[in-house]
């Protein structure tokens, strides 16, 4: 149509001024201050969040595409649609109109004039804008009328203030050249800065909605397309449960496929879910620019309904942190009754269908755990043995099935944690060790709780196990078998601690088998025995002479605790009390020396253990073990009383089993040196 075609469609008083000088009061808002700052201001706190109503309304108003330009340097965002757009009258009707509800006066259905599901309802949108500018300008075109007009936050308060007439009315920008050609472009200028995070909004959009990307809808971001892509957790996936149809993209490839049903017994005709659920390979594998992408999120009509329905479920189960998904319920979003909250980032939780939809998901994720459990402890433990051979020579050596089991979920765990390359494969050494020290003690259950309670305690299993090969061999264990009857010598000797520190602090083992390699800092071991003198026993002059340097407490350290051990000579009777006190006054010492000597920054973030051995029990252990362990847990967690019968007696029966079960492990050092080395 050429130029005089259009304008005969003008009303003549259009035509007159770029500004329409004469109609300074054409647009009109009326909205009370209250209802802007709860609807508008403060409703929205996101750059993505005010896309996805403005995206929604270019939708609505049956766009094919939606550009999305981002100048922080000019301090200004456009959004441009080619939609039916809107006259001077809709403009008022619509857009001025706070409230209005565009699903009631839609076609059958809540639909578009070409027949699109509506995605707005409340009719409050239209004020996101200024959650992020205190200046928004709109311009619209429609049957060859031309509209803009320009709102300021200062403007509408200043409207607000007059006593007689608080309607605000909008400056008129007819004419303006910003209008385009076709649909509707609104510019948000003055930007509040820190609400506005470019990194995260194309990823963000593209969670928000399942209708980007496809033939029908197309948003750009800077002119580049935003599709299902940008997600970020689609190529992240190793498992994938599809539902209702979904078809993943041919990018998407993960290690297996599976399918979830998308409705419920006894649901009402039309009621089905769409989507997918999936999980990830590390949950380090969801954090992106955009944020965590640990959860579900629901879609309804094509958009946001909720941003992460994971949340809701209180699910601290292991599997929860590797999810991700997207879940259609259009059922959410039809019929009079609107159950999502004004900023519809969220569900009203008592509705019907929100409880139907809580159902579904128990029962899907019930079955996405099982399946997720099984395959990963097949298909992670593979990964570890096709990378590393001898990781599955390994266990392929073990005569027992369950041994072959427990160490395979043992590199399972291995492979999932955060860690690559060389410090991989020093963990894989380490845990092969701590798995043969574990299997030669019985202990591969234990071993196994540990590595299903999480990743976490399993590195804290075995950062202690430094050098484990140590303690396989033939020799070391025959030696070790001499010193234990050597402190059962001494101590039916009652002899003074002097002696008993010599043999047990030279054979930390016998304490705790990690000690092997425990070594303390000097200065700090140093300014805590001067702190605590060497107390005198029985009356002995040999005792009060601490120019001899006897003492019978000492610390040592090992990787991610500290340990005071302090020894009692075989006959000496404490009591429960007395222990108590010392033991506290230990861990604030130490605690203090550590945190002077820039060993460590919070006291409270220390690890400390407080072990006394004696010749017996003290009496609560027997009449009162809850008082007993009350008391040395207010010393510090996993403080204990030991004996040097429960020493020796444990000691032999663990390190007698080496020697029958010892024969094959020479070579297993020399196995798992390999592990990591050129071919």
């Amino acid at each position: 149509m050429g130029k005089k075609g259009r304008d005969k469609k003008i009303p003549a008083v259009l035509r007159k001024s770029k500004l329409i000088p004469s109609h300074p009061q054409k647009y009109e808002l009326q909205i009370d201050l209250s209802v802007l700052d709860h609807l508008g201001i403060n409703l929205y706190s996101n750059v993505p969040a005010v896309m996805t109503e403005m995206v929604a309304n270019a939708w609505d108003a049956d766009a094919t595409e939606v550009n999305i330009t981002v100048d922080t340097n000019a301090d200004i965002i456009t959004v441009t649609d080619n939609g039916i757009g809107m006259t001077a009258e809709e403009i008022n009707k619509k857009f001025l109109t706070v409230g209005y509800r565009r699903r009631e006066e839609a076609s059958a259905g809540g639909r578009s004039p070409s027949g699109r599901p509506v995605m707005g309802r409340k009719g409050v949108g239209k004020l996101a804008p200024f959650s992020i500018a205190d200046q928004v300008e709109v311009f619209s075109v429609k049957d060859g009328e031309k509209s803009g007009l320009r709102m300021t936050i200062d403007g509408i308060r200043q409207a607000q203030s007059n006593k007689t007439d608080k309607k605000y009315h909008p400056e008129v920008l007819d004419g303006s050249t910003e209008t385009p050609e076709r649909g509707t472009k609104i510019v948000l200028r003055k930007l509040k800065n820190e609400r506005v995070k470019r990194a995260n909004l194309r990823s963000r959009l593209a969670r928000r909605f399942s209708i980007i990307g496809t033939d029908q809808f197309a948003v750009t971001i800077d002119e580049k397309e935003v599709t299902s892509r940008d997600r970020g957790d689609l190529e992240k996936l190793q498992y994938i449960w599809t539902i209702g149809g979904w078809e993943k993209p041919d990018w998407c490839t993960p290690t297996r496929e599976f399918t979830l049903q998308d409705r419920l017994d006894g649901w009402e005709d039309g009621w089905a879910i769409r989507g997918w659920i999936g999980t990830s390979h590390k949950p380090k594998d969801l954090a992106s620019v955009a944020g965590n992408l640990n959860g579900i999120v629901v879609i309804a009509r094509g958009r946001l309904f909720q941003e992460n329905i994971l949340a809701e479920f209180n699910d601290g189960r292991h599997y929860t942190k590797y999810l991700t998904g997207q879940i259609e319920a259009d059922f959410l979003d039809e019929g009079p009754n609107d159950i999502a909250t004004s900023d519809r980032q969220r569900l009203i939780e008592d509705d019907p269908r929100y409880v139907q939809l809580n159902a579904y998901l128990q029962k899907v994720l019930g079955i996405l755990e099982a399946g997720w459990s099984k395959n990963r402890a097949i298909d992670d433990p593979k990964k570890v043995q096709i990378q590393y051979p001898q990781v599955q020579e390994w266990i392929q050596a073990m005569p027992d099935a369950a041994h072959r089991k427990h160490a395979e979920k043992l590199v399972g765990a291995v492979e999932r944690m955060e860690i690559e390359g060389k410090d991989k494969e020093e963990l894989l050494k380490h845990a092969i060790f701590g798995f043969e020290r574990m299997r030669l003690r019985g202990l591969t259950e234990e071993l196994v709780h540990a590595i299903e309670m999480g990743d976490a305690e399993m590195v804290k299993l075995f950062m202690d196990q430094d050098d484990l090969e140590a303690t396989v061999y033939r020799d070391i264990v025959k030696g070790r078998l001499n010193s234990i009857q050597l402190l059962k010598n001494a101590v039916s000797r009652n002899d003074k601690e002097k002696v008993l520190q010599k043999i047990l602090f030279d054979r930390l083992w016998l304490l705790d088998p990690s000690w092997e390699r425990a070594t303390g800092t000097e200065e700090i071991e140093k300014q805590f025995k001067s702190i605590f003198p060497p107390e005198s026993s029985d009356g002995d002059d040999e005792s009060k002479d601490h120019s001899k340097g006897r003492f019978d407490i000492t610390y040592r350290t090992i990787p991610g605790k500290h340990v005071i051990v302090e020894l009692k000579r075989a006959k000496r009777q404490v009591s429960l009390l007395e222990l108590a006190e010392q033991g506290n006054k230990y861990v604030d010492e130490l605690k203090r020396l550590l945190v002077k000597h820039g060993e460590a920054e919070d006291p409270e973030k220390i690890d400390v253990e407080v072990i006394f051995v004696l010749g017996d029990r003290v009496s609560e252990q027997y009449s009162n073990p809850d008082r007993y362990k009350f008391q040395m847990n207010s010393i510090s967690p996993g403080s204990r009383i030991c004996t040097y019968d429960e020493l020796t007696t444990n000691a032999l029966n663990s390190y007698s089993e080496y020697l029958a079960r010892t024969k094959r492990l020479g070579e297993l050092a020399k196995l798992v040196d390999s592990i990591g080395a050129a071919s």
